[in-house]
Order: structure tokens, then C-alpha cells, then sequence
């Protein structure tokens, strides 16, 4: 029992993490209508300036104190993002506006290897490493209970409580602002939006830079575990099982869909792996997202559409 909860409490840390980069898919979808292909690409560009931040800040201003530093770096990066979110809507999206969903799709895969691009440009193509403080020692959990304890990595135990928080804050925005409900307008009905008002210049720059943020907080996430390289996009397209899997308009479905995946994943690659000679963890989620395409193509919580010709 020990070692199943061990697997389990693995699994629904890696499953939020997986929960935050698809919220950023989520809120894209609901705002503008736009499958963001471009989400993997963000959150790597989000982590190369924030690792390279953190070492031109403090060493053009002298700044000795790493917190300060990092807080200095996460600034920049921020700031970086919402440049990145206003010039998508400026030059991409702005001039796409009621365009059919496949043109808006194209035009994500191609800020998908502009940023790829401009990342490698800006700030080389090295791998580098993000230390923001998070904690490395594993912890021991139950050790009353069970022999030796749950063995808990303390750095994904605080990562899980920041993407956590992080989702929760997002949801509650989206769902009770009155930005938040602009949003949703928008992704109802361009036109109608307009039409009473909201500016969809405006909301889409919001969103794209919300959807930066999360892009950022993911990217210092994941490069913190595994350092900062171009390999870190294709771990954020591990969300795009997780949105198919709780519906492309739903917060609370790229929650759940999340820590399906990350439990899912966990625990067949630790019971049915040896069986099978490994490497479940690569492909589990994709397989439960083609299953879910073919029975439920609107995921667990998405809403089903239904076109009248």
C-alpha cells in the first residue's frame, strides 16, 4: 500500500503541472475560439528569458541576492510575455478576425516556430538552468503508518501547491470578473461581441498575456526540474492529451484530465511497465486521448456542439 501511494501522490503532482499547461490551451479556446498550438512553444520561450534573466539582471545591476534576482528575472519574462501576447493580436490574430477555425489553427503553428525561432535567436540554444529555491531533499510521509514511509520529491510537492493555487486563481477569475465573463463573450460570438461593446483587441491581448503567465510559471516549473532546452516544449504538449480528455471549454476539465493523466500514467508504468518491457509513460496519454476522441470526442466536461445544415 506504501508503494502504491507512492505512485499515486507522484502522479497527481505531475498531473497539476500537466493541469497548467492545459489551462493555458483552455483559456485560449474559450476566448478567442483558437486551438493555441503554440502553447508548448510559449512555455519554452517563457523559460529561456526567465534562465537567461536570471543571469543578465543581476550581474548588469550587481545585485548579489538571488531572490532579489529572480524576482527581477520573473519581471522581465512577464514583461516579455505580454510584448509577445500584444504583438500575436497586432499582427497575427487582429487581421484573422471571423476567419474559419483551420485558418486560426495554421496561424498558431506558425507563432508555434516563430517563437522556437526567436527563442534560439534571443537567447542561444544551450541548456540552462532555472534556481528558484525550490527545495530538493525528498520527503518521508506515513512513516507511522507504513514501513519506511511514502517517499514524497519535495520539489514536486511545492511545484504541485503552486500549480494548484495557480489554477485555482485562474478559474476563479475566469469564471466571476467582469473580465472573465468579457472572455467567454468573445468566444461565443466575435461579432456579437463587438457589437455591445467589447474590445477584442483588448481581450485578446489579455488572454494571450494570462495565457504567458501560465506559460512562465510552467516553463520556471519544468526548468527547474529538467533544466531549461528545446525539449521542454514537447513535455508541454503532454497537455494536449489532457484537454481532449476534459474538454477543450472547461477549466474544471483540464483539472481532472490532468491528474487522470498523471495517476494513469504513474501507476501503468509502475504495475503493467514490467509486463510489457517499459516506456507506458511515453505513450499512455495518447492512447487514452485517441480512446476518449472516439467515444467522447467532447471530453469528460467539454460542451457538445451540434451543427444544423
Amino acid at each position: 500500500m506504501g508503494f502504491f501511494l507512492e505512485a499515486l501522490i507522484g502522479g497527481l503532482m505531475t498531473g497539476m503541472l500537466y493541469s497548467l499547461i492545459a489551462l493555458g490551451f483552455v483559456l485560449i479556446f474559450k476566448a478567442s475560439g483558437v486551438f493555441n498550438f503554440a502553447q508548448g512553444a510559449m512555455v519554452l520561450f517563457a523559460a529561456l528569458a526567465m534562465a537567461r534573466f536570471a543571469e543578465w539582471i543581476p550581474a548588469l545591476l550587481h545585485i548579489d541576492n538571488k531572490t532579489i534576482g529572480n524576482i527581477l528575472a520573473f519581471i522581465g519574462a512577464m514583461g516579455v510575455m505580454v510584448i509577445v501576447a500584444w504583438v500575436i493580436e497586432r499582427y497575427v490574430l487582429g487581421k484573422l478576425v471571423n476567419q474559419e477555425g483551420i485558418t486560426l489553427l495554421m496561424a498558431t503553428l506558425g507563432i508555434t516556430y516563430f517563437l522556437d525561432g526567436a527563442g534560439q535567436t534571443l537567447f542561444g540554444s544551450d541548456i540552462y538552468k532555472i534556481d528558484v529555491g525550490l527545495p530538493k531533499d525528498p520527503i518521508f510521509l506515513f512513516e507511522t503508518v507504513f514501513q519506511g514511509g511514502v517517499l514524497v520529491g519535495s520539489e514536486d510537492l511545492y511545484a504541485a501547491l503552486i500549480a494548484a493555487t495557480m489554477v485555482a486563481v485562474l478559474a476563479a477569475f475566469f469564471q466571476y470578473t467582469s473580465t472573465g465573463r468579457a472572455l467567454r463573450a468573445v468566444a461565443d460570438d466575435h461579432q456579437a461581441a463587438q457589437s455591445i461593446g467589447i474590445p477584442l483587441n483588448r481581450i485578446w491581448v489579455i488572454v494571450w498575456s494570462v495565457a504567458g503567465f501560465v506559460a512562465l510559471v510552467a516553463g520556471i516549473i519544468w526548468g527547474s526540474k529538467l533544466g531549461v532546452q528545446f525539449s521542454l516544449s514537447l513535455v508541454a504538449l503532454k497537455a494536449l492529451p489532457v484537454v481532449i480528455l476534459g474538454g477543450l471549454t472547461s477549466v474544471p476539465g483540464a483539472i481532472i484530465g490532468g491528474l487522470i493523466i498523471g495517476v494513469g500514467e504513474k501507476l501503468s508504468e509502475v504495475y503493467i511497465g514490467p509486463m510489457v518491457g517499459g516506456g507506458i509513460e511515453i505513450w499512455f496519454a495518447y492512447a487514452l486521448a485517441l480512446i476518449f476522441l472516439l467515444v467522447r470526442p467532447q471530453g469528460l466536461f467539454g460542451e457538445k456542439i451540434i451543427d444544423r445544415v
